[in-house]
């Protein structure tokens, strides 16, 4: 049973169904989606924020390691995922060595990059075998960013081709894009 201090807490009946509710209802999925196909073991979360994503990578048996710029947020994470290494630092130049992960995920990052393709040039550098990317849609909605600062599955494809990833693949979540990024 979750708590008011639980960052899941729903509140009450209206917010449960809200659609910003229903985007963190696709985590489990999203993660299931991050990891089909892999033998991971361990994951780096760029852009961690408060440690959602990681956390849910962890129970599923992962070594998590997670960068983000604010230190408050990397706070939070360490309190959900205490076993974490958890670093301050920009996703164009994460703070982990060459190959160290299996898995890169990149959460609602990469429209805050100055160097798109750089950045997936950075995640390429730290990952074994892919590079996720989840993005708001590029459609108009009562939640989340607005459009223009939102990816297009084509500037997306484009990055991640220059970049040296040319395994795209795009699957469209209810409300989320996620895009898997395989190292060939």
């Amino acid at each position: 049973m979750h708590t008011p201090n639980d960052r899941r807490y729903s509140g009450d009946i209206e917010r449960l169904r809200s659609p910003k509710r229903m985007a963190l209802m696709e985590v489990e999925r999203v993660v299931d989606l991050a990891l089909a196909g892999l033998t991971a073991q361990a994951a780096l979360d760029v852009g961690t924020g408060s440690g959602l994503f990681a956390e849910h990578f962890a129970a599923r048996g992962l070594t998590v390691a997670g960068v983000d710029l604010r230190e408050d947020m990397l706070e939070a994470a360490r309190q959900y995922v205490p076993t974490g290494d958890f670093r301050q630092g920009r996703m164009e130049a994460v703070p982990f060595d060459d190959a160290g992960f299996d898995l890169v995920f990149l959460g609602h990052v990469l429209q805050e990059a100055d160097d798109l393709v750089g950045a997936l040039r950075e995640a390429r550098r730290t990952a074994r075998q892919r590079v996720v990317v989840l993005e708001w849609p590029h459609r108009a909605q009562d939640y989340g960013p607005p459009l223009d600062h939102r990816l297009t599955p084509e500037q997306v494809a484009a990055a991640a081709l220059a970049a040296g990833l040319p395994q795209f693949e795009q699957i469209d979540l209810t409300h989320l894009v996620l895009y898997r990024l395989n190292l060939g």
